[in-house]
């Protein structure tokens, strides 16, 4: 969860860049100051796309500060 509207959508935008589609989630999806990413994984995805995603995830957290 990352709390902020505004950092879920710029997270996810800054995935996206990289090639990972994920979902920043906001109100009223879910309670304000709740706000997160969705992702879909599923057995399609090869041990490489997965490890590239959590990369991903990784460097935009360290980006945008919550790691």
């Amino acid at each position: 969860m990352l709390g902020d509207a505004r950092l879920a959508v710029e997270f996810a935008d800054e995935m996206l860049e990289r090639g990972i589609y994920v979902i920043g989630f906001t109100f009223p999806v879910v309670p304000k100051g709740q706000a997160g990413i969705r992702v879909q994984i599923s057995a399609a995805h090869s041990t490489e796309e997965i490890d590239r995603c959590v990369q991903a995830f990784i460097d935009v957290g360290k980006k945008k500060g919550v790691i």
